[in-house]
């Protein structure tokens, strides 16, 4: 569905894409384009400016504000003398990533790592179920690192988030070097292990 003309091409163009992405990120075509819509707005908008800009029916784009609500990833906003209901995007891109991880984590993450846990605390009665443990086993404890090490970032002030991620290869070559001083391999297996 082609976007009203006032649009301008570039904001176009940002809504269109977000658009198309939506059924990768797990959201639909109509909700992203709301979402991008409300993120790239200097103001906040109503369903009704909204349904008017990208051509949508009002019921569709009551049906994705509730969703992006659901989300976590708009706020309802009340304008003085104004009965209508506005809403926005969190100004913070940093607020924005760590709300959708969190959701993402709480819908997605952490029905997975209840199933590993559940699936490690039977008793295996063969060879392969005790090699599926393992295996499930290995992979709950990557998930559940990553989660730790995912809620030491949250906590995080964003400046000190964003200089750390810019860091990059520098956290690489400092665990290198970290490694060859203590005798570990960057599998954190020592050398004498390796030899056995």
């Amino acid at each position: 569905m082609p976007l009203q003309d006032h649009l301008p091409p570039l904001n176009r163009e940002f809504v269109a894409h977000f658009g198309e992405m939506g059924s990768r990120w797990g959201i639909n075509r109509t909700v992203g384009q709301i979402y991008a819509l409300l993120f790239i707005s200097p103001r906040p908008l109503n369903a009704d400016e909204i349904a008017d800009t990208l051509e949508f029916s009002r019921s569709n784009v009551s049906m994705g504000l509730k969703e992006l609500q659901a989300w976590r990833l708009v706020r309802l906003r009340h304008q003085p003398g104004d009965r209508r209901e506005y809403f926005e995007a969190p100004a913070d891109v940093w607020e924005i990533f760590r709300v959708l991880a969190e959701e993402r984590r709480r819908r997605e993450v952490e029905p997975t790592l209840s199933m590993l846990r559940t699936a490690l605390l039977e008793t295996p009665k063969s060879d392969a179920e005790r090699h599926a443990q393992a295996r499930m086993r290995e992979m709950h404890d990557l998930i559940d690192r990553l989660m730790t090490w995912f809620d030491d970032v949250q906590k995080l002030a964003p400046e000190t988030a964003m200089q750390l991620m810019g860091m990059g290869a520098t956290v690489t070559r400092v665990l290198e070097f970290k490694d060859r001083l203590t005798g570990k391999s960057s599998s954190g297996s020592s050398r004498g292990d390796k030899a056995a």
